[in-house]
């Protein structure tokens, strides 16, 4: 008779399997995604308070129940052609860690299209080519035939120094 020895998987071949749950969203014809876990809610555009003196790609300020929240124009951030605002214009409110703390802020989307489980396997690291600089993506991922953008919000938001033009805000 004859016994066998089972030896768990290493952690790296079992982070392969494992998935992780992003909100997909579009930039003009792109389609890109976030972790679900910075999502704090997604509201329908309803327009934003200009606000002088803000970096290029912040479009202005929302009021999210009584607080004033920066807006990113992510297409100005990417440094494509802003899209026209049509009705599946949305803000996807995130949370991110900022050098004070937490930090809330709107990023303007074209449309929000669905939470999607894309597995680690099923993700390449970012190219460093391209229209997106590298550090702005967390990767490539691939659902169903097509290529998604994983955005690397964290990234995105902390090189604006926001919270240093926030603190202007009356």
């Amino acid at each position: 008779m004859m016994s066998t020895l089972t030896v768990a998987e290493p952690p790296s071949a079992a982070l392969q399997h494992a998935s992780a749950q992003y909100l997909s969203f579009m930039l003009g014809q792109d389609m890109f995604a976030m972790g679900i876990l910075a999502v704090r809610e997604i509201l329908e555009y309803a327009g934003v308070t200009p606000v002088p003196q803000m970096p290029p790609s912040i479009c202005g300020v929302i009021n999210l129940r009584g607080t004033a929240v920066p807006v990113l124009d992510l297409a100005r951030r990417l440094e494509r052609e802003p899209s026209a605002i049509s009705k599946r214009t949305c803000i996807i409110v995130v949370e991110v860690d900022g050098e004070e703390g937490p930090f809330v802020i709107g990023i303007l989307v074209d449309a929000v299209n669905a939470v999607l489980d894309i597995p680690a396997a099923d993700i390449e690291p970012a190219p460093h080519f391209g229209a997106v600089k590298a550090d702005l993506l967390h990767g490539i991922g691939k659902v169903s035939g097509r290529f998604v953008l994983l955005l690397n919000v964290q990234h995105v938001v902390s090189t604006l120094h926001l919270q240093e033009f926030v603190a202007q805000i009356p």
